[in-house]
């Protein structure tokens, strides 16, 4: 196990400690002695800080909004054009997997243009191409819509994450990255409640369009984040004064090639295991379980709820406990969740419907610590292309579960497919034992 030390972590961010207090800025009666309370994460950051935080909130709201207009209307998808769970599966592995590329080329962007100038690009690419998924007239030309969708969706979490831990300070970076982690959550319930009512309008051969259509919302963020938010100065300083920029053999280097293999292995498993689940509960509730669309929506608020609590609790544990600790506990919990929640004996709903608030908590607490970790494993000249990369390689990786779901649902069943999900989170325990912990660290 890589056990180096960690340099101790001063108070302030290197953004703090790179400008001058910007007009909007809390003044500190001391250099150690952080604005306190419940929200004292977010008074630090600081009124440049706080637009940051604004933008990159909306945009993961957002980009999880448009990633679960696929997942919730894949049963009516299916019957429109004819599918086979297989085919219906591959719509969101080939998402996934174009993703990779995508976030491995924002990361880049990020790294060489800035990481708001990016994040507009990516909100405007996933916005287009969701859009246009509503009007695909056959399965080939939505799963090329669906892929192009996935250039801008892989590339947004990543830079979105980075602009923001660059505001952060060391000592709340993990509760601050895992407050814009919840906002997945948000977007997912936004979702949820969209498609209900849609369905509930529309003729299901109709309705799954116009709930790709209203993805084009996210187009409207790009307003707010051109005029109000900035890159952090010590991030657009890199980006001036040196000669080195984000590159893929910059995070092959002997220094950083052992956390860029453990780090991809680690997304792989922990995303392998959330997409599954976020691709194939919906229709595991309407087909094994059978709801109602009406029905489905309300387990499905369970599950999200849980999601969004575990967001904002992942958050605080992965300050208080440390990266690699909170990821262990809850990849074991998460395991867990997946078996109990899939092997729910039938007529027995109410314990499915209970059984999801724990389940979108421990799979989504997981995830609260990624925006810090990954910000920590990397310097900042190449910070956007090491957390691109890694995220969205395993990104890719693990969306090959959800293929594989849905090519074994026709002999196993989804809830029996579904404990490949399980497997994944057992693949990010191994992976942590390959990298170092990073709470404390100070970005540089």
């Amino acid at each position: 196990m890589n056990s180096d030390p960690i340099p101790s972590a001063p108070q302030g961010s290197g953004a703090e400690r790179a400008q001058e207090p910007d007009p909007g800025t809390d003044v500190r009666t001391s250099e150690n002695e952080p604005p306190g309370g419940a929200f004292g994460w977010f008074r630090e950051l600081g009124a440049s800080g706080r637009r940051a935080f604004a933008g990159a909130f909306g945009g993961y709201a957002l980009d999880s909004y448009d990633f679960f207009t696929l997942p919730l209307g894949m049963v009516a998808i299916g019957a429109y054009f004819g599918l086979d769970p297989g085919q219906t599966g591959l719509l969101t592995t080939v998402t996934l997997v174009v993703s990779a590329v995508g976030g491995a080329l924002a990361g880049i962007l990020a790294d060489r243009i800035g990481r708001v100038r990016t994040l507009i690009l990516t909100v405007l690419t996933y916005a287009v191409f969701t859009l246009l998924c509503g009007f695909a007239p056959n399965y080939e030309s939505l799963l090329l819509f669906r892929a192009l969708q996935g250039l801008g969706f892989g590339g947004e979490w990543a830079v979105g994450a980075i602009l923001v831990a660059e505001y952060a300070t060391a000592k709340n970076r993990g509760r601050t990255l895992g407050v814009i982690q919840s906002s997945w959550a948000v977007g997912w319930a936004l979702a949820v409640v969209v498609y209900t009512t849609v369905f509930e309008l529309f003729d299901e051969s109709v309705a799954w369009r116009v709930l790709f259509w209203t993805g084009a919302l996210p187009a409207l963020l790009i307003l707010y984040v051109r005029r109000n938010v900035n890159d952090a100065p010590q991030a657009a300083e890199q980006r001036r004064n040196s000669s080195e920029k984000g590159s893929f053999s910059a995070i092959f280097t002997k220094d950083l090639r052992r956390t860029t293999l453990f780090g991809v292995l680690l997304s792989t498993g922990v995303q392998g295991g959330y997409y599954t689940l976020a691709t194939w509960v919906p229709s595991y509730l309407k087909t094994d379980r059978g709801l109602t669309v009406v029905g489905t929506g309300g387990f499905l608020t369970f599950l999200i709820s849980g999601a969004f609590i575990g967001y904002l609790t992942g958050g605080y544990l992965t300050d208080k406990l440390g990266r690699k600790r909170n990821v262990a506990v809850f990849a074991v919990l998460s395991a867990v969740s997946v078996l109990a929640y899939t092997n729910v004996p039938t007529g027995s709903n109410t314990l499915v419907l209970l059984l999801g608030f724990p389940l979108g908590f421990c799979m989504s607490a997981i995830f609260s610590g990624f925006g810090s970790f990954l910000s920590e494993l990397y310097p900042t000249a190449v910070r956007g292309t090491g957390q691109g990369f890694v995220y969205n390689t395993g990104r890719a990786v693990g969306a090959f579960f959800p293929t594989l779901v849905g090519f074994l649902a026709n002999s196993w069943g989804v809830s029996g497919a579904l404990i490949f999900g399980a497997a994944g989170y057992g693949l990010a325990l191994v992976a942590l034992l390959g990298l170092p912990e990073t709470r404390g660290r100070t970005l540089v």
